[in-house]
């Protein structure tokens, strides 16, 4: 099982664009990419599921999460390696999925600057650059 990719004093501000490669597990159920001010202040959880054949998008604040943003667009597979990009704006995030569809998501806490990043499940990060 991979293990957990964590960043805490990373700065990505408005306007920045996140490109994460890497490689699912090939017995991956899912795996969640987080951004945000810490592991529980999270701008965006962005979760795709296998075995639902979906991607839950969310936010969370302290122990409370936001209600789920669920999108039937899995493109990618298990045993795949993929690239996506991450756009933070004032109005959300653009998440551009591999095969080019992109989805939205509110920056619902309203930060401007996030600092905090983490892979978790079965997904390996190969690289990763802001820009």
């Amino acid at each position: 099982m991979p293990g957990k990719f964590e960043m805490m004093n990373m700065d990505m501000k408005l306007g920045t664009t996140l490109k994460i490669k890497g490689k699912i597990a090939n017995d991956a159920e899912g795996f969640a990419i987080n951004l945000g001010q810490g592991a529980d202040k999270l701008n965006l959880h962005f979760n795709p599921r296998f075995c639902e054949s979906t991607i839950v998008c969310n936010s969370r604040d302290g122990d409370s999460w936001g209600k789920e943003q669920r999108e039937n667009h899995i493109c990618f597979s298990p045993g795949s390696e993929v690239k996506f990009i991450v756009t933070f704006e004032s109005d959300g995030f653009k998440v551009k999925l591999p095969d080019g569809h992109l989805l939205t998501f509110p920056n619902r806490l309203g930060h401007s600057h996030l600092s905090y990043l983490s892979v978790q499940g079965g997904f390996s990060v190969c690289s990763f650059k802001l820009q």
